[in-house]
């Protein structure tokens, strides 16, 4: 086995995908799919779930698991009296980050349902996980030769290689998982006090004197200011021209010409005179945003289309040019046969087809099997060059949406079975297309540190189940306690879904208004500038989009650091910080809930309304103190590079 700390040149394609030597070598037998690197894994999944779960429904955006999952990994395996291998290790990570891909791809989608009106049973959440996640990983397993092995060195995968980094310098886990449990413990104690005791309000607001109707605020939260953080200043900056668009030119503008008006201005059904800014938002803003969030996740596709084209042609050929039956002698070359992915789709359409939770008919099915095949190839390549975080699932599961309805229209199923058949069609694609992308990162994590990648995937299978018996019962949870698709938990992404789908089916959507948000995102693409952030931050709330370039700020000036070595140092410890950050709001997000649901929220918020008018104040404050602690966060010895 390699003794070095960190992979070699030729993990970054210094030779041939098939020349490589990976970390642990082809002939080397060690413990790699046990009992105990299973079950931490799957426990993780459940956590990181729920965490992103949560985010996801408040902000439309989800994070990566992966690293802290491999960081967590390796920390605990310091506990057990046999010390588990990096090849358990990396299964820990294999199994652990399907849950936050499953999550992703349900609360994206799923709570359209309950926005539109139709709650799901646990058993409808269940079975359109397992089938969407199945459909993920079993469509994936055909192109891992090709991505990983072919493509060697031409696609970066930046997740899966930094989480092969993160496992091979495993004597670093120490101090990387202090810094995750750190953020952890401050951003849930944060969250408390502010949510629990309510010391101070989440979301301040000013009005801006002077110009009536405009506004701003800040959900001065740490899971945002984390996500802030790790998505970079670019993109939080673009996000907030999109907030200040919507909140301090289009709202006072809608509000000056809207004032001289005595009736309704349809969709609305009241007078703008009477609405304030949150209403103006809610009546026509959204739908400008609407427009221009489906505007960017198509062009995001439409600039996929190359890769679009090459990976179907070489994933269609994997599938069919294959036998299937034949036995690998190399350890590290042995994938699930591929008679179980043809046999596996056909028998998994089936089931989308007959079973009664997932109501859909036989060319629904059909459209699930094909779209989930079509678009799992294009996700996995496609986060090959970009990574996860960049992966454009809304837009493919919009277009997946647009297809079906019009189809659905088409063949006249427009009322409640043909809403629910939709959504249920883009849910499965929505499921699929995010667990191939992780299946993908993982799968060339385990190529470069010489992993099994049969035991991989049947790993990925174990996440998708495991974490699919948890989340329905989270997003319930959640929806208990806020309101799936109210001011507290707003579900931006599933409201767009649910929006797409009913106004195709019922011709009812305000379509000038989805026309005007379309035409503001291309202008923004004509400018050189990328649309879907900017159409993320015309969408939501301002109050959402400034803390996040908050925590941009911070990578900002972390990044200003001339030293190359030390500027990698410091961003990854702050990378490491906000992911505690952020699963400790989002978790503690769900302890709140849990108050909530138990009754128990108005016998713990004893500081309520203490600071009085100066409240909106103090929250500025400590959210800026919050905001230090991150920038702190970041600093260590001139020689800690690596926190090993």
């Amino acid at each position: 086995m390699n003794n070095g700390r960190r992979l070699g040149a030729d993990a970054y394609g210094g030779c041939k995908g098939e020349n490589y030597k990976p970390y642990t070598r082809h002939a080397t037998i060690i413990p790699e799919f046990t009992l105990r690197s299973v079950l931490i894994g799957a426990l993780i999944g459940i956590v990181f779930g729920a965490a992103n779960a949560y985010l996801g429904l408040k902000v439309g955006m989800t994070v990566s698991a992966s690293i802290p999952a491999a960081v967590i990994a390796i920390a605990l395996s310091r506990f057990f009296r046999s010390r588990p291998t990096v090849l358990e290790n990396n299964m820990v990570q294999t199994v652990g980050s399907a849950g936050e891909s499953l999550a992703a791809g349900i609360i994206f989608t799923i709570p359209a349902l309950i926005v539109l009106g139709f709650m799901p049973e646990l058993s409808k959440i269940f079975a359109l996980a397992v089938v969407g996640g199945l459909l993920g990983v079993l469509f994936m397993i055909p192109l891992r030769r090709h991505l990983m092995i072919g493509e060697h060195g031409r696609l970066p995968f930046p997740e899966g290689t930094a989480c092969a980094e993160v496992l091979v310098a495993g004597d670093a886990g120490g101090s990387r998982v202090g810094r995750i449990l750190a953020g952890l413990g401050i951003g849930a104690s944060y969250k408390f006090l502010m949510d629990g005791l309510r010391l101070w309000p989440d979301r301040p607001v000013w009005n801006i004197r002077g110009v009536e109707g405009a506004q701003m605020g800040g959900e001065v939260t740490p899971a945002l200011l984390g996500v802030g953080y790790v998505i970079g200043p670019r993109i939080s900056g673009i996000m907030l021209a999109g907030g200040a668009v919507a909140w301090l030119v289009l709202i006072p503008i809608i509000k000056m010409v809207g004032n001289g008006l005595t009736e309704p201005l349809f969709p609305a059904s009241v007078p703008i005179a009477e609405m304030g800014p949150g209403e103006i938002w809610n009546n026509y803003i959204r739908y400008i945003g609407a427009g221009a969030v489906a505007f960017g996740g198509l062009v995001t596709l439409i600039k996929a289309i190359p890769t679009m084209v090459s990976s179907f042609g070489a994933g269609l050929k994997e599938l069919l040019g294959r036998s299937g039956g034949e036995a690998e002698t190399v350890r590290t070359a042995r994938d699930l046969p591929t008679k179980l992915v043809l046999w596996g789709a056909v028998l998994l359409g089936t089931v989308a087809w007959l079973l009664p939770a997932i109501p859909v008919n036989a060319l629904g099915a059909l459209l699930i099997v094909v779209f989930s095949f079509f678009f799992v190839t294009v996700s996995s390549r496609i986060v090959g060059l970009v990574g996860s975080s960049s992966n454009p699932a809304s837009g493919m599961t919009i277009a997946t949406l647009l297809a079906t309805s019009l189809i659905f229209l088409g063949m006249g199923w427009t009322g409640k079975a043909g809403m629910v058949g939709a959504i249920s069609v883009g849910a499965v694609v929505c499921i699929a297309i995010c667990i191939a992308s992780d299946t993908s990162q993982d799968l060339k994590t385990g190529f470069l540190i010489g992993a099994t990648p049969r035991r991989q995937q049947i790993g990925e299978i174990i996440g998708v189940l495991s974490s699919a018996l948890a989340i329905g019962w989270i997003v319930f949870f959640l929806h208990r306690a806020y309101g799936i698709g109210s001011d507290k938990l707003p579900a931006p992404q599933a409201v767009l879904m649910s929006m797409v789908v009913k106004g195709v089916l019922t011709q009812s959507l305000p379509w000038t208004l989805v026309f005007i948000g379309a035409f503001m995102a291309a202008c923004v693409e004509l400018l050189g500038i990328p649309s879907l952030p900017f159409a993320v931050g015309l969408y939501l709330p301002i109050r959402l989009s400034t803390p996040i370039m908050t925590g941009g700020l911070v990578r900002l000036m972390v990044e200003r650091t001339r030293d190359a070595e030390r500027r990698h140092a410091r961003r990854e410890r702050g990378v490491l910080f906000s992911s505690g950050l952020i699963a400790g709001g989002a978790l503690m997000g769900i302890g709140v809930a849990a108050l909530v649901n138990a009754g128990l929220d108005e016998y713990v918020t004893i500081g309520h309304g203490w600071a009085g008018r100066a409240s909106g104040l103090v929250a500025a404050l400590l959210f800026g103190l919050l905001t230090l602690t991150l920038h702190l966060s970041t600093r260590g010895r001139a020689t800690d590079s690596s926190d090993s």
